[in-house]
């Protein structure tokens, strides 16, 4: 599936208030992945549970106003038709394309609205 929501990042103050908070809320359960300040979410508990986002430090924003709400991954084919898309029609990159180790590349953008948003072209598998 192309251009569908793939991944969501909340920042956090506090990441054992927030961790406690979602646990409690909605029953998701979070693995390390990386520093100690960045959290994979789980939709559910067990190794079976379908990862769906993640909980990170306000370090890790890329904006220097405050993110209040998710920050949405799309997953796109192509990264650097994308680029070129925000670029032509008047978004702004405030992270370029970056890799993820096994993961992928991801680029975040402002729309045109101000709004954060992030693409990510996943590594294909066979």
């Amino acid at each position: 599936m192309k251009n569908n929501l793939a991944h969501f990042a909340i920042y956090t103050d506090d990441m054992k208030r927030a961790k406690d908070f979602y646990n409690n809320l909605f029953g998701w359960s979070f693995n390390s992945y990386g520093p100690e300040d960045f959290l994979q979410v789980k939709n559910g508990s067990g190794s079976n549970a379908p990862l769906i986002g993640a909980l990170q430090d306000r370090k890790y924003s890329p904006i220097d106003d405050k993110i209040n709400g998710f920050e949405c991954s799309i997953s796109v084919e192509d990264i650097d038709q994308i680029i070129t898309k925000i670029e032509t029609n008047n978004g702004k990159i405030v992270m370029p394309k970056t890799e993820i180790p096994y993961v992928g590349w991801l680029v975040k953008f402002l729309d045109t609205e101000g709004n954060i948003v992030c693409a990510i072209q996943y590594i294909k598998r066979d």
